[in-house]
C-alpha cells in the first residue's frame, strides 16, 4: 500500500552512506540536484546524507554543498553526523531510526558514485511503483573506465573487463544504488558488522526473510538506469576489495544456515534481526560457533569456481577471454586463500 505524506505527494527517502567521503561528496550532492525527481509534484523526495565514523570533513563539505543550491533544494537534504562507522549498522540505523516511517519507497546509495542522467532516480521509483511485484529495484552500475572511455592502462583495463558477465546485476542489489519498497525495508534487520550487506539484504528481499523459496520475480533493474562509479585501478586493491567480499559472502551463507536450521518463521526471524542489530558483539559471536564448517572450512567453494561456471554459462570462447579467465582463477585462488586466513583469524565481522 502506498503512503503518503502530510502534503499528499507520496513520500521517498534517500540515505547517503558517506564513510571519508570529503574529497567528492560534494560532486554527488551536485548530481542529485539536477534529479527531476526533486522537483516533482506527485513526490516528496528526501535525501539524507549518513556520514559515519568519518575522520576527514564528509559532513562539512556536504553542508557547503547543501548551502549552495538554490533555496527551493535545500530543505530537501538533511546531514546526519554519525560518530559509530560501519555500513550495516548505518543501513539499519537509516531505515529504522531516520528515514519516515510512512516513505513509500526508501533508496540507498553510496557517496562515491555520479549519476549523469538526470532521471535517474524518477525512473527507478517508477520501475517500482508500476510493477507492484517488485520490492527491490537496482541501478546498473558502470565503470568509469568504460563510460568515461578512460585512458588507464593495461592493468586497470584488466581489472575492469575480469568481472564482466560474473552477476546479472537485473537479478542482484548492488549496495552502490538500489531502492526497497518500504515496508520491505522496514521489515528487515541488519547485524552490525556485516561486509557484505547488500547481499544480505538481497537474500532477505527474495525469500521474503527466509520465509518462501527465492523468488526472482521480486527484484529487477532497467539496463537504461545506471550510476556511475571509479573503477578499481590496482591489483591491491582488486585483492581488498574481492576478499571483503568473499569473506561477507561467507558470512551471509553462515548465517542463512543458522536461521535455516533454527527454523524461524518470518516474524521470529524480523525479531531476532531486530535484536541482533542492537548487540554490536552478536556476529562475531556467532561466525565462532558456525564456522569453520565441513567440508569447505571458513569459506565454502563456490566462491571460488564461481568464476568458471559464469564463463561456461555466459563467456565467449575468444583467446582474451581465455586469458582473463586464466588470470582471474589466478586471483581467485589468492582472495581465497586471504578470506580464509582472516575468518580463521577471526578478523571477518565488520571487515571493510
Amino acid at each position: 500500500m502506498a503512503h503518503e505524506g502530510r502534503t499528499g505527494r507520496q513520500a521517498v527517502d534517500f540515505g547517503i552512506f558517506a564513510h571519508n567521503e570529503a574529497e567528492v561528496i560534494a560532486d554527488l550532492i551536485a548530481d542529485l540536484s539536477r534529479q527531476v525527481a526533486l522537483t516533482r509534484e506527485d513526490l516528496d523526495l528526501r535525501v539524507m546524507l549518513m556520514a559515519n565514523g568519518c575522520s576527514d570533513a564528509t559532513a562539512a563539505r556536504a553542508q557547503e554543498a547543501v548551502a549552495a543550491l538554490p533555496e527551493g533544494l535545500q530543505d530537501r537534504f538533511v546531514i546526519h553526523d554519525l560518530a559509530e562507522g560501519g555500513k550495516s549498522r548505518t543501513v539499519h540505523r537509516f531505515i529504522h531510526d531516520t528515514a519516515r516511517g510512512d516513505a513509500v519507497i526508501l533508496g540507498f546509495m553510496d557517496a562515491d558514485i555520479r549519476l549523469p542522467q538526470t532521471d535517474t532516480l524518477g525512473r527507478m521509483i517508477d520501475g517500482m511503483l508500476t510493477r507492484s511485484e517488485l520490492h527491490a529495484f537496482t541501478s546498473r552500475p558502470v565503470k568509469d573506465v568504460v563510460h568515461d572511455k578512460l585512458e588507464v592502462g593495461l592493468v586497470p583495463r584488466l581489472i575492469a573487463a575480469g568481472g564482466d558477465g560474473l552477476t546479472n546485476f537485473r537479478k542482484s542489489i548492488c549496495g552502490q544504488l538500489y531502492i526497497l519498497r518500504g515496508d520491505m525495508a522496514r521489515s528487515i534487520g541488519l547485524p552490525a558488522g556485516l561486509p557484505v550487506e547488500d547481499g544480505f539484504v538481497r537474500a532477505m528481499v527474495v525469500t521474503d526473510l527466509l520465509s518462501r523459496d527465492q523468488d526472482l520475480t521480486r527484484i529487477d533493474g532497467d539496463p537504461a538506469v545506471y550510476h556511475v562509479y571509479e573503477s578499481i585501478r590496482s591489483i591491491p586493491d582488486l585483492i581488498h576489495h574481492q576478499t571483503r567480499l568473499i569473506v561477507g559472502s561467507a558470512i551471509n551463507a553462515a548465517l542463512y544456515a543458522k536461521f535455516r536450521r533454527e527454523g524461524h518463521d518470518r516474524k521470529a526471524l524480523q525479531d531476532l534481526l531486530m535484536q541482533t542489530a542492537r548487540n554490536p558483539d552478536w556476529l562475531a559471536g556467532v561466525l565462532k560457533t558456525e564456522l569453520p564448517r565441513r567440508p569447505f572450512g571458513y569459506v565454502p567453494f563456490r566462491f571460488l569456481t564461481n568464476r568458471i561456471g559464469a564463463f561456461r554459462k555466459f563467456g565467449r570462447r575468444s583467446p582474451k577471454a581465455l586469458a582473463v579467465l586464466l588470470v582471474g582463477l589466478g586471483l581467485d585462488s589468492v582472495v581465497y586463500v586471504k578470506a580464509s586466513l582472516r575468518m580463521w583469524r577471526g578478523a571477518g565481522s565488520g571487515f571493510w
